[in-house]
């Protein structure tokens, strides 16, 4: 199987280990406290459809931080020629890679015939990842999948699938959710958790396809199961394990890179926390914009639940100044001493 490598992109990424894009959930703020923990995991927008990149609030929607990198935008869509002008966009706005979401089953994404749908469609998906890749010239395009839908859920359903997007589309690197989706009967919540995983699958077809760079994702609780998945594929992308428990991300520059963590331990997280609030503040920018994805920093310690209640009602007011931050962790030390 022929597939021509992404040699436009000067510097490969690194995707050992990435966060996944998760709707109302990973946002620029996300993000910023994500990179407060780690440098070299890559990060990844929530699902933006082309139509709203061509015709949205640009600004609002593809905004982000040069701190982020890397950071992979991920777009929904079906039609070739709005991805393609989609993906320029992205790059020209400095993103790191692009991606194409095949796996979500929400029935909103369904009814606009995109996501895990397309799975039943691979010659629409190469011929979209055909044009994205035509319209970059730095980037890498890669696609975001699933093993299978509803009774479409064996080997060689995601063979065909992954083998027609890459040899007709180009595309060499594919994130794969290890659950079939049901296209009707679950909601996107029992999507990611009802369907049995099957990672087995996602390694087979690493052995199967070794020129492909292959990811996979879906129910790894933590950074030894990560290592575990490592001696399969070539990446693991990290969901609720790491938005929930953002604290483990504190761990994988060293344990996944071989390199130095940014930060010691959760005091300097904290402070980092507060001087990212402090630019929002001064910004008009409420600071629950980004506490509301930290309350699950401090996981396993005694004052956890403290820290997660003054957050959510101390800093629920527009007003509410960055050292709600520093309040809640001083009710995490009283804990945390009482406990001891």
């Amino acid at each position: 199987m022929a597939v021509r490598p992404d040699e436009t992109h000067a510097q490969p990424l690194d995707r050992r280990l990435a966060v996944a894009p998760m709707m109302q959930c990973t946002d620029r703020h996300c993000r910023a406290f994500h990179r407060l923990l780690t440098r070299r995991t890559l990060l990844y927008t929530e699902m933006v459809t082309a139509n709203a990149v061509l015709h949205g609030e640009r600004d609002k929607l593809l905004g982000f931080s040069p701190a982020e990198h890397p950071v992979a935008l991920q777009l929904g869509g079906a039609d070739p020629d709005a991805l393609a002008q989609s993906a320029a966009i992205a790059e020209a706005r400095g993103y790191d890679e692009v991606n194409l979401n095949v796996g979500c089953p929400s029935d909103r994404v369904q009814n606009a015939t995109f996501g895990a749908c397309l799975m039943a469609r691979p010659e629409l998906v190469a011929d979209c990842v055909a044009a994205m890749r035509a319209a970059v010239s730095r980037i890498p395009v890669t696609v975001k999948t699933r093993i299978g839908i509803d009774d479409s859920d064996d080997d060689a359903f995601l063979r065909h699938f992954v083998d027609t997007v890459a040899e007709r589309g180009g595309c060499s690197v594919f994130i794969i959710h290890a659950r079939k989706a049901w296209l009707q009967g679950l909601s996107p919540k029992e999507n990611r958790e009802k369907p049995p995983l099957n990672h087995a699958r996602v390694h087979r077809l690493k052995r199967e396809r070794p020129e492909l760079e292959i990811l996979t994702n879906g129910g790894i609780q933590d950074l030894d199961g990560v290592e575990e998945q490592l001696n399969h594929v070539d990446g693991v992308m990290l969901g609720r394990a790491a938005y929930d428990h953002p604290w483990l991300l504190a761990d994988a520059d060293r344990r996944i890179y071989g390199e130095t963590n940014p930060v010691a331990d959760r005091e300097a997280a904290i402070d980092g926390l507060i001087a990212h609030a402090r630019e929002l503040h001064a910004a008009g920018t409420p600071v629950r914009a980004v506490t509301r994805h930290a309350l699950g920093l401090c996981s396993g310690l005694p004052g956890a639940r403290h820290w997660r209640r003054h957050l959510s009602e101390a800093a629920r007011r527009d007003d509410a100044p960055p050292e709600v931050i520093a309040e809640a962790f001083a009710r995490v030390r009283t804990g945390v001493r009482m406990a001891a």
